[in-house]
């Protein structure tokens, strides 16, 4: 049965995310307080994206858009598409720079695609948008976060009878999928991001992955990331050692030389700072001293630890948060 649909505007507010945290890779995240706020409607015909703040002008203002493009697969899902549709994006995540703009875009998506429709949330459950917000990302460690807000565990479970089946059997199977878990952050904990000028692309990043790691290596990073799981909970005093990664930051250096000398000052300093997502932003856990701040081309930002995750409601964008800087200042 075709859908109904609301015939009044839904938001969305989603959140920045950091993924990886050092050991974690591909499996914790971090959720930020810098938000990118979605507003959409369904319009008697086409489609039209409005974009504010980060991404104007570059942006697609179409059926090309990401927010869009996973609007349209939520809605196959659910069984059918709207007439039209009228988007109205607020960006303050900085585009392609490892906090997690495209999983934002993703989660307000679909988010916004269940509220359209009349029964979305019982059509589809909150398990089930996780498991699709991941498919269309390609992994759950952003998109958890974004979902759930806090600090986040995520992993994908292999479809029923598929184990060591390739990943084109495996995406056919039944079963599997993404899961998540959230856990509070400790208070201590105050984040500090450090946004470089430069852009960075997470397909390039993970090109320069190897096929396969040393077992030493790959058995410092288990232990690190269980460390971690602990030190963001329950004992930030461990932070530091927690975030030692030999996992995918050295690999990655190469191809962002800037990021990998401000790490690599910061950690000498004994600032407990990894690379944010794919890179190129630093996310430090640990306070920064002001003589070990980078100088032109970055920017600080002193962000609080989102709790609440993706939040949806009703109604238009109010003018004040048409500001694109209004979530999320410089220090």
């Amino acid at each position: 049965m075709r859908p109904s649909f609301l015939s009044e505007p839904v938001r969305v507010r989603v959140p920045a995310t950091s993924a990886n945290l050092g050991p974690g890779f591909d499996t914790l995240g971090l959720a930020l307080a810098l938000y990118d706020d979605v507003s959409a409607r369904v319009a008697p015909a086409g489609c039209h994206v409005d974009v504010t703040g980060q991404g104007a002008g570059e942006l697609p203002t179409d059926d090309g858009h990401l927010v869009v493009r996973a609007m349209r697969v939520t809605f196959d899902v659910l069984g059918g598409q709207p007439t039209g549709l009228a988007v109205e994006c607020v960006n303050r995540i900085p585009q392609a720079r490892g906090l997690g703009s495209s999983s934002a875009a993703i989660v307000a998506g679909v988010t916004l695609a269940r509220a359209l429709v009349v029964d979305g949330d019982q059509l589809l459950d909150d398990a089930a948008v996780l498991r699709l917000a991941a498919d269309l990302e390609g992994h759950p460690d952003n998109v958890a976060p974004c979902l759930l807000g806090g600090f986040t565990i995520a992993w994908t479970e292999e479809p029923q009878g598929l184990a060591g089946a390739d990943a084109g059997d495996r995406d056919a199977g039944a079963g599997g999928g993404a899961g998540a878990c959230r856990l509070e952050v400790a208070p201590e904990v105050r984040p500090t991001v450090l946004v470089p000028d430069e852009r960075g692309l997470t397909s390039e990043a993970r090109a320069a992955l190897p096929a396969v790691v040393p077992h030493a290596d790959a058995a410092r990073n288990a232990g690190r990331a269980a460390l971690l799981v602990h030190a963001l909970t329950a004992a930030p005093e461990l932070l530091f050692t927690a975030t030692e990664d030999r996992l995918h930051q050295d690999y990655r250096a190469p191809g962002m030389p800037a990021t990998a000398a401000v790490l690599a000052g910061l950690r000498a300093a004994g600032v407990a700072a990894v690379v944010s997502g794919a890179g190129p932003t630093i996310l430090a856990l640990t306070s920064i001293p002001d003589e070990h701040l980078p100088g032109m081309g970055w920017a600080a930002q002193r962000l609080a630890v989102d709790v609440a995750g993706a939040r949806v409601d009703r109604g238009r964008l109010g003018h004040a948060e048409r500001d694109p800087v209004a979530a999320g200042r410089k220090s």
